[in-house]
């Protein structure tokens, strides 16, 4: 075997999973688009990569059903294969059925919305939401609502219990995305930092103008931060003496859902 052969077939592999982590990549983005999709043009912007590039990747996806074009608006969105693979799994996880009971007692003992975040890669994804019975609930995201980790409360305290460096490569390679949330990679940053600080993440002004939001992080028994729970109230609820009694609620439950994860 020749040289050249040899060396194309050791870079192979490597563009294999180049190509699945760009696939990938693409999906994320539109997932975050939900049902209405997201333009060519936005995808590009936010993944970093040529149009042409961005547009094959699409193709291929809407080939195998995974991707779908919207005739009216033109925009793209995830295709039907998807839900109809998730099936494989229907069962819940093993941090949803674990912070059940911790969900139930928080959204009983506080009264407003309770969100409880994942973390998938560099973007943050709501699994489970409780509404509480205060007349006044902040819906800011609904279950299955995927952001870019750092544009919410939840995203900063993942970040926030990320090592320092992990935080700042991810918070860099979402710096394109931030754009359509009207924040930036140094407003990020300086949340992360106070969000170590206190030991939770807080967005004094929510994804919804008048509100605010408090997150605490959840670790997985190897000290990966996995999740967050969420509150999220207009922000006339939290003043500064009930953000430290929600915030030691979240944390107590936080640690409650811990160590039911590693049990």
């Amino acid at each position: 075997m020749d040289k050249t052969r040899i060396a194309r077939n050791a870079t192979s592999p490597r563009q294999g999973a180049q190509a699945i982590r760009r696939a990938l990549a693409v999906l994320r983005i539109l997932a975050a688009g939900r049902e209405d999709g997201v333009p060519l043009a936005e995808v590009i912007r936010a993944i970093g990569l040529t149009r042409p590039t961005v547009h094959r990747i699409i193709h291929v996806l809407i080939e195998e059903g995974i991707v779908e074009r919207h005739e009216r608006t033109g925009r793209y969105a995830v295709g039907n294969q998807v839900p109809e693979l998730a099936l494989a799994r229907p069962r819940p996880s093993r941090l949803l059925i674990a912070a059940n009971p911790s969900l139930q007692r928080a959204s009983t003992e506080i009264g407003d919305t309770l969100f409880l975040t994942v973390r998938t890669g560099n973007d943050t994804l709501c699994v489970d939401r409780r509404i509480g019975i205060y007349p006044i609930q902040v819906l800011s995201i609904e279950i299955g609502a995927r952001r870019p980790l750092g544009v919410s409360s939840a995203g900063v305290a993942i970040l926030a219990a990320v090592p320092a460096q992990d935080a700042r490569k991810i918070v860099a390679a979402n710096e394109k995305r931030f754009e359509a949330y009207k924040t930036d990679v140094a407003t990020v940053l300086g949340e992360v930092t106070a969000a170590r600080r206190l030991g939770y993440g807080l967005r004094e002004i929510g994804l919804v103008q008048g509100t605010k939001s408090i997150s605490t992080w959840i670790k997985t028994p190897d000290g990966r931060p996995a999740a967050a729970i969420t509150v999220s109230a207009v922000r006339t609820r939290l003043g500064p003496r009930r953000e430290q009694e929600v915030a030691e609620i979240l944390l107590r439950e936080a640690r409650s859902i811990e160590q039911a994860i590693g049990g």
